[in-house]
């Protein structure tokens, strides 16, 4: 089966996005001046604030802590870091996890002032790159097992981070974030099915499946696994909670998994 490039796995894991429409918030340089979404590990001139969203792979987040460390010490002076949802947390003791944590610490260790955001996966996973292809082919590949996650609408996201790099009052704050109840990927496919008119359904990957399909498809080793292991921790029945950085930032409940189905269902994403 074809499958679509975990590009967009997590939210630490990212490409560039849209904010109503993509797998990421607005980037950043959208919303103020002076303001960057910095990717790569070279600083740019006259940049003080920046929003981070770091690569998936340990290989990628270490260079991320570097890019912190040389920005700081030119001038860079805030940073709104996308990090990810149990960063630090018990149950994750995976490279891409430690990794994770130790760019929030290089950040915090940075002299910027800092904001770091915490979302669960993101729900336009399943309408943008990572998983539209399953989801057109009605059937969604994954090694998440019977486990559950409280996906968020990446609206949501924007609007956190919108307001944490606008605002100053949030810095030193971290955030996480999440929809507001936990789903299996078997309700997940259910949701689907309603939203879309057709049947989707989930086949339950064993993790060393998972990384060989991915491998296969073109994505380097060190990402695939990193992948397997950011769901593994939903396979180990880790995410099953829900977490209110929503409320705190924004003052209201976050969307629904169902909401932002049928929303992306009206756009015609999944019809082709």
């Amino acid at each position: 089966m074809a499958r679509a490039r975990p590009d967009a796995a997590s939210p630490a894991t990212s490409p560039p996005g849209r904010s109503s429409s993509g797998s990421l918030p607005a980037p950043a340089s959208s919303l103020s001046t002076g303001t960057t979404r910095a990717r790569g590990p070279r600083p740019r001139a006259g940049v003080d604030t920046a929003y981070l969203a770091p690569p998936v792979g340990p290989t990628g987040l270490a260079q991320a802590g570097k890019f912190v460390k040389q920005a700081a010490a030119e001038g860079l002076r805030r940073v709104v870091l996308l990090s990810g949802r149990g960063v630090g947390s018990p149950g994750r003791e995976f490279a891409v996890y430690e990794s994770s944590l130790d760019l929030e610490n290089a950040l915090k260790d940075s002299g910027a002032d800092w904001t770091i955001v915490r979302p669960a996966w993101f729900a336009q996973n399943f309408s943008e790159d990572f998983l539209l292809d399953d989801v057109l082919a009605g059937e969604i590949r994954l090694s998440a097992g019977t486990g559950a996650e409280a996906w968020i609408d990446v609206d949501d996201v924007s609007e956190v981070m919108a307001t944490a790099l606008l605002d100053e009052r949030h810095t030193g704050e971290t955030y996480s974030l999440s929809g507001p109840r936990p789903l299996t990927l078997t309700e997940v496919a259910a949701e689907l099915s309603t939203a879309t008119g057709r049947p989707i359904g989930y086949v339950d990957l064993d993790p060393g499946e998972h990384v060989t399909e991915l491998v296969e498809y073109g994505v380097p080793q060190e990402d695939a696994e990193a992948v397997r292991d950011l769901f593994a921790v939903i396979r180990n029945h880790r995410s099953e909670y829900v977490s209110d950085g929503v409320q705190q930032v924004l003052g209201r409940a976050p969307r629904d998994f169902r909401d932002y189905a049928r929303t992306a269902a009206q756009t015609g994403v999944w019809s082709a």
